[in-house]
């Protein structure tokens, strides 16, 4: 039985994003095992894809040979449901679902009800459907009319990292890591710390300024209108030692995201043992320990700011948090045995 797969993405694999992260690791990791893994590179403008690029994913799956098992990124396949209908009758159709796509924050109402229902009419057709939190398993069954028995869990691994020795200056570092767009909700994170002017804190931000310019816009005009520019980094996106580095100095680690999947930038905080404050969107509440981060609920930046005051102005509290994350960070998923069970499930399509 030849092992391969055809792995579909709409974005470059090589992007420091959550998802793209991870599609890369699980093909390398399947390849590692002796799978042959090709990327399908789909044209850029998925999730509100032109009549062109759905033209060019239809005439790229019509290339495929039939019985080709293609696994498709959801942030495509939520928006080709007579795409996904006409391929699942010739291919061994797989989907990948990281969030649904109308929960993105930012999106109007209409616009948000039009992707739900769409992904809905996609989700009919593949024969299995990974997703990465039991959380959005859940979402799909109750929400999505996805049946349970369709539904995998594969949560992203961890790699093993060093304890963050942090900053041991006076000043309390605050690290923040994801791409700068609306969801993430940076500029809500400002204004939460611009309600601590007397606490001595710094924040840094690590994520790409380049794929929401509106978000970055945001950003900045909240960094302005504060009056935090001297307080408040952005420092792009940043891999390797330089973001090892990162994590390294830090002393706290805060998200304020609407809504996480699963939230691999929280996962990586923790594998350092840095004590977290993070909004509770998502999947995040389900699997981050109450005893290593200080949890509050979307879109409440008065909680936010409460939570952060209590982070920054305790080293106690941040001392007892610490402990937490470091005790969790043994039972972090690995990637290893996230991409064994990816290939249970990838051995059993090609079998049927």
């Amino acid at each position: 039985m030849e092992r391969r797969l055809v792995l579909a993405v709409p974005l470059d694999p090589d992007l420091a994003t959550g998802g793209t992260i991870y599609d890369r690791r699980l093909a390398e990791g399947l390849r590692e095992r002796g799978w042959q893994v090709d990327w399908l590179r789909l044209p850029d403008g998925f999730p509100f894809p032109d009549e062109q690029a759905v033209a060019a994913s239809a005439q790229a799956f019509a290339a495929l040979p039939r019985g080709t098992l293609l696994l498709v990124d959801g942030l495509a396949l939520g928006v080709l449901p007579e795409l996904a209908r006409e391929q699942s009758q010739r291919l061994r159709l797989l989907g990948l679902v990281h969030h649904p796509l109308g929960y993105e924050d930012g999106l109007d109402h209409e616009t948000a009800t039009q992707l739900i229902a769409s992904e809905r009419a996609a989700l009919r057709w593949p024969r299995r459907i990974l997703c990465t939190s039991q959380t959005t398993a859940r979402t799909l069954e109750d929400h999505f009319g996805v049946e349970p028995q369709r539904v995998v869990v594969i949560e992203p691994g961890t790699d093993p990292a060093p304890l963050a020795r942090g900053s041991g200056g006076p000043e309390v570092q605050l690290l923040a890591v994801g791409a700068v767009i609306p969801r993430k909700r940076f500029d809500r994170l400002v204004r939460a710390l611009a309600r601590l002017p007397e606490l001595p804190w710094h924040l840094t931000v690590v994520g790409s300024l380049e794929r929401a310019p509106q978000a970055v816009a945001a950003l900045r005009a909240a960094i302005a209108e504060t009056g935090l520019g001297d307080r408040v980094t952005l420092a792009g996106e940043l891999r390797g030692e330089a973001l090892e580095a990162a994590f390294d100095r830090a002393d706290l680690f805060v998200s304020a995201s609407a809504y996480e999947g699963y939230g691999m930038a929280l996962s990586e905080a923790l594998a350092r043992g840095l004590p977290i404050v993070a909004v509770a969107g998502g999947a995040v509440a389900d699997w981050l320990p109450a005893d290593a981060a200080l949890l509050v609920p979307p879109r409440d930046e008065e909680a936010l700011a409460r939570a952060l005051a209590r982070a920054i102005g305790d080293a106690a509290l941040r001392a007892h948090l610490k402990k937490g994350a470091i005790a969790a960070r043994a039972h972090l998923p690995r990637w290893p045995e996230q991409i064994a069970r990816a290939e249970a499930v990838l051995e059993q399509e090609l079998a049927r």
